[in-house]
C-alpha cells in the first residue's frame, strides 16, 4: 500500500475527497431559494399587512417604480388624494375699513381769483378729507379741519364712489382747527359711529383713513398705535413765533401726510375716536401724527352746526408771556417780587372791554385766575375758552407796581 507524506494512504485520500461538504452547491442553492422568497413569497406576505407599515410605504413606491409608472403621474396622484383647505383672510382691519370707508370723503377746496370786474378764474385750493358723523332728514353733516377749507370761495366734497357734492360751511373754529359742512344727503350711504377719546391708552391699534396727497389715493388707509395721549402742542396763528394757542391732541405713529386732514382716526372698535389734524414735517422725524379727540370735538362740532360760530368769553386785552421778558426786566421795570415765577404783562386794554372797566392798565401782570396759576398766553385763552362764558364773572390777580391786587370781571362775548 503506497503512503503519503503525511502518513495516509490513497484509499484513506480517496475517500476523504468522496465524502467532503458541497459548499458552492450549497451556496447556489441558497441564493436561489433567496431569490425565489424576494420574488414571490415577500409580495404576498406584503399583501398580508404582516410587516411594518413604513416597508409597506417604501415597497409600494419601488412597486410603482418598478412597474413603470411615470412619477409625475404619481404626484398628481397624490394631489388629487389632498383635501381641499378654505381659508379666510379677512382680519378685523379689512371688516373694520370695510364698514367705515363710506363714511370718509374727500374736500376740496374752491378758490376764486379775479383780475378784474368782469373776470375771474377758480382754481384749487388744496384738499383734504372730512368724516360724515350724522344724518338727518335729507341733510348729512361733515367735519373737516378749519384749515382745509380757509380762504375757500367754494367746497366741494366727493364721497367713497367718486360722486361729487356742492358742500355749504355751516362754521369754523380756528382755534381748535375744526369745521362743519352739510351736503346733500340722499347720496350718503354710511355715517360715523363716535368713541370715547377720553379711554384711548398709549400702545392700542388705531387706523386712520383720509386722502394723502391729493384725491388720487383716496381712501388710502394705514394702521398704527396710541402714541401719547392729552398731548399740547403750541399754535402760531399770527405767525409771529410765539404761540397763541395750545392744541390738545392724540399721538399716534399712523401715516398722516398732507390730504390726510379732516380724516378719521379709527379705534379696533371701528369708532371714531380722532380727527386727523397734523403732523410734525421735518426730515428727522418719523411715525409722529396728531388728531384732535373727539370729545374735545363735539362740543365744538354742536356749536358750529347750531350757530356757526364758536361763542367765546372775552377779556379785551393785548398781553404776553412773562418768559418773553428777560427776568432782569420783572424786577426792574414790572417790579415784580422775587417769589413771582410766572405770569402774563399786558400789553394794552381795549376801551370799554371787561378788562377796562374792571380796572386793568398796561403792564399790570397777572399771575392768577379765579385761583388758578396762569403762565402763559395760551393758560389764559384755556381758561377763557373752555372753563368760562359770556356774562360768568372771573376774578383776577394781578401786580401794579411790586403790590398784589384783585379785581372781579364780568365777561362779554367775543
Amino acid at each position: 500500500m503506497v503512503y503519503f507524506d503525511d502518513g495516509t494512504s490513497k484509499k484513506r485520500r480517496g475517500l476523504y475527497r468522496k465524502n467532503r461538504p458541497y459548499w458552492l452547491l450549497y451556496l447556489l442553492i441558497g441564493i436561489a431559494l433567496g431569490a425565489f422568497l424576494f420574488a414571490v413569497a415577500l409580495p404576498k406576505i406584503v399583501e398580508t399587512n404582516w410587516l411594518p407599515y413604513q416597508f409597506y410605504v417604501i415597497h409600494e413606491q419601488e412597486e410603482s417604480f418598478d412597474e413603470g409608472v411615470d412619477q409625475t403621474t404619481n404626484q398628481a396622484e397624490m394631489l388629487n388624494r389632498l383635501t381641499p383647505v378654505n381659508v379666510d383672510i379677512s382680519t378685523q382691519v379689512t371688516a373694520i375699513v370695510e364698514d367705515v370707508i363710506p363714511a370718509v370723503v374727500g374736500v376740496e377746496n374752491i378758490q376764486t381769483q379775479s383780475f378784474n370786474f368782469w373776470e375771474q378764474e377758480a382754481y384749487d385750493g388744496g384738499t383734504g378729507s372730512g368724516v360724515i358723523y350724522r344724518r338727518e332728514g335729507d341733510r348729512a353733516y361733515i367735519v373737516t379741519n378749519h384749515h382745509v377749507i380757509e380762504g375757500a370761495s367754494q367746497i366741494e366734497v366727493i364721497l367713497e364712489d367718486g360722486t361729487r357734492l356742492m358742500a355749504e360751511l355751516k362754521g369754523s373754529d380756528m382755534f381748535t382747527d375744526l369745521a362743519v359742512l352739510e351736503i346733500d344727503g340722499s347720496e350718503v350711504d354710511g355715517v360715523i359711529e363716535f368713541g370715547n377719546s377720553e379711554l384711548t391708552k398709549v400702545g392700542e391699534p388705531v387706523i386712520a383713513i383720509g386722502n394723502p396727497l391729493g384725491l388720487d389715493l383716496s381712501g388710502s388707509v394705514t394702521q398704527g398705535i396710541i402714541s401719547g395721549t392729552q398731548r399740547a402742542i403750541p399754535q402760531d396763528f399770527s405767525g409771529d413765533g410765539r404761540a397763541d394757542w395750545q392744541t390738545e391732541v392724540i399721538q399716534t405713529d399712523a401715516a398722516i401726510n398732507p390730504g390726510n386732514s379732516g380724516g378719521a382716526l379709527i379705534n379696533m372698535s371701528g369708532q371714531l375716536i380722532g380727527i386727523n389734524s397734523m403732523k410734525i414735517a421735518e426730515s428727522a422725524v418719523e411715525g409722529i401724527g396728531f388728531a384732535i379727540p373727539i370729545d374735545e370735538a363735539i362740543p365744538v362740532m354742536q356749536e358750529l352746526e347750531e350757530t356757526g360760530q364758536m361763542t367765546r368769553a372775552f377779556l379785551g386785552v393785548e398781553a404776553y408771556s412773562l418768559t418773553d421778558l428777560p427776568q432782569a426786566e420783572w424786577r426792574r421795570s414790572l417790579e415784580l417780587p422775587n417769589d413771582v415765577d410766572g405770569g402774563i404783562y399786558i400789553q394794552s386794554v381795549e376801551p370799554f372791554s371787561p378788562a377796562d372797566e374792571a380796572g386793568l392798565e398796561t403792564y399790570d401782570v397777572i399771575t392768577e385766575l379765579d385761583g388758578e396759576p396762569i403762565y402763559t398766553i395760551v393758560d389764559l385763552r384755556k381758561h377763557l375758552y373752555q372753563e368760562k362764558q359770556p356774562g360768568q364773572e372771573m376774578e383776577i390777580t394781578y401786580y401794579r407796581d411790586g403790590d398784589r391786587n384783585q379785581t372781579t370781571v364780568e365777561l362779554s362775548t367775543q
